[in-house]
């Protein structure tokens, strides 16, 4: 009995809202021309699609390799997300497409070189064993890595804009190249020393936590091996816990690195989007709410009557 009671009050709830359903379409409505309403808004619209129409091109705009080539050819305009795009790939692919030749020879010459010298002093590391082969192994590699990183910030440099103002895309790419740098761009300098800061913090937390991590870790392997006669205020089993909650401690760090750097991008982009953007110290001049009284631009569907509201006006002025 409770299952058929259930299903009653579930059946006149749904037919209750079939009025109100209803309502959404224009039937039986006259007009000023005497035309009747009785078929569903957008009922007799054109939707058509055109022969020309290319859907495929509409729904799967993205990254085209066809316009980046076209783009290095100087046969179209590249944004500097596509130019960079090229350049992360193909190191110097951003001189190209500048037109800054005379640069090529040093962007492949640096890279070129910290490669071979960090190749040859890897073999020699490997041959000898000596510390100094493997630090300048290290730094040579370090070199190329620089001098890769540099073509790219020199090809967002050197990207031409069509305006003087803070372009977006050349403040996001700024900021992901070199935190603070994007914020410079756009002129506001004063938030370069929360973002080092930020970093700074999130730097000194992960070294201190790595620091102690590594210290109950070396306690618990102690204490873990009878043999090593190992006598200490702390036991291994309370090493393990402490070992595990800096490490925990220490990725945190690790995330609190990657936030600040992805706020710094969001930042940097936010600012020079909105760098036109701006409203007056009296917020009541560009806010004006009013009374008002609103119309409706069809009739009322179950009246077939124009039923005007009370309401507010409100503009904004920006």
């Amino acid at each position: 009995m409770r299952l058929i009671r259930h299903i009653s009050i579930c059946l006149c709830l749904m037919l209750a809202a079939i009025p109100a359903a209803r309502a959404q379409f224009r039937t039986g409505v006259s007009t000023s021309d005497n035309t009747s309403l009785t078929s569903i808004p957008g009922e007799n619209t054109n939707t058509t699609v055109q022969d020309t129409a290319n859907v495929q091109t509409d729904t799967l705009a993205g990254f085209s390799m066809r316009r980046l080539i076209r783009g290095y050819m100087r046969r179209d305009t590249l944004t500097p997300a596509y130019m960079m795009a090229g350049a992360a790939v193909v190191p110097g692919a951003a001189q190209i497409y500048n037109r800054d030749w005379w640069k090529l020879p040093v962007v492949y010459g640096g890279i070129g070189a910290g490669i071979y010298l960090g190749i040859h002093n890897n073999v020699l590391y490997q041959q000898t064993g000596e510390d100094t082969y493997r630090m300048r192994r290290d730094l040579s590699y370090i070199g190329a890595g620089v001098f890769y990183w540099a073509s790219l910030l020199d090809g967002v440099v050197s990207y031409q804009t069509p305006v003087p103002a803070p372009v977006p895309a050349k403040a996001t790419l700024y900021s992901a190249l070199l935190p603070g740098l994007g914020q410079a761009y756009n002129g506001d300098w004063w938030k370069i020393p929360i973002w080092v800061g930020g970093f700074a913090a999130c730097g000194y937390f992960y070294h201190f936590n790595d620091m102690e991590y590594r210290r109950f870790k070396y306690l618990y392997t102690v204490g873990s091996d009878p043999s090593s006669g190992y006598v200490g205020a702390i036991s291994a089993s309370q090493a393990e816990w402490y070992k595990d909650l800096y490490r925990k401690y220490r990725d945190y760090s690790v995330l609190a690195i990657v936030g600040v750097y992805a706020l710094n991008i969001i930042d940097a982009y936010v600012f020079s989007f909105m760098h036109d953007f701006d409203i007056s110290d009296n917020i009541a001049q560009d806010i004006t709410i009013a009374p008002a009284v609103i119309t409706p631009s069809e009739p009322w569907i179950a009246e077939g009557s124009y039923r005007p509201a009370m309401g507010f006006k409100m503009n904004l002025n920006f």
